[in-house]
């Protein structure tokens, strides 16, 4: 068969973009799968502003990326922080190989600002495509070391 003969009128990539497509869907989750949870954190971290954040943050939990749950700090109102659900972790690997494509790619002089690790090796994580069998790291696996 070829591909040009595959009928793309359901295609799970034009599907898959128009949920995580945006840019700032993919920072946001890295945000939160680096542990930044909390609404002014992920704010203030990525410099977007509060409306664009609001609505990314909404349509992630529309879509199943996030749960939102309550918050008090004393003294203060209760508020909300995000976190990625399930199938949110399920697109830990693009986003692992979008980082990993940009380190190889786009990084300038300095080299990768972070590098990925198996917490209990040390051995660097690569985003690869294996067969179903193989055994995998999970993202609580891996750590996020700096670049030096």
């Amino acid at each position: 068969m070829e591909w040009t003969s595959v009928d793309l009128g359901n295609c799970p990539v034009v599907r898959a973009l128009e949920v995580v497509g945006s840019r700032w869907t993919l920072l946001v989750l890295r945000e939160l799968f680096n542990g930044v949870h909390r609404f002014e954190d992920i704010q203030q971290h990525l410099g977007v502003s509060t409306s664009v954040l609001s609505r990314r943050l909404a349509e992630m939990a529309e879509h199943g990326l996030v749960e939102r749950l309550p918050y008090r700090q004393e003294g203060s109102r209760e508020r909300l922080e995000y976190r990625p659900t399930e199938k949110a972790w399920e697109l830990y690997p693009v986003v692992v190989g979008l980082m990993q494509w940009g380190d190889r790619h786009l990084t300038g002089p300095d080299g990768p600002p972070v590098a990925l690790v198996e917490t209990r090796t040390g051995k660097p994580v690569v985003a690869a495509l294996v067969p179903v069998d193989t055994p995998t790291c999970a993202p609580a696996d891996v750590t996020v070391v700096t670049g030096d």
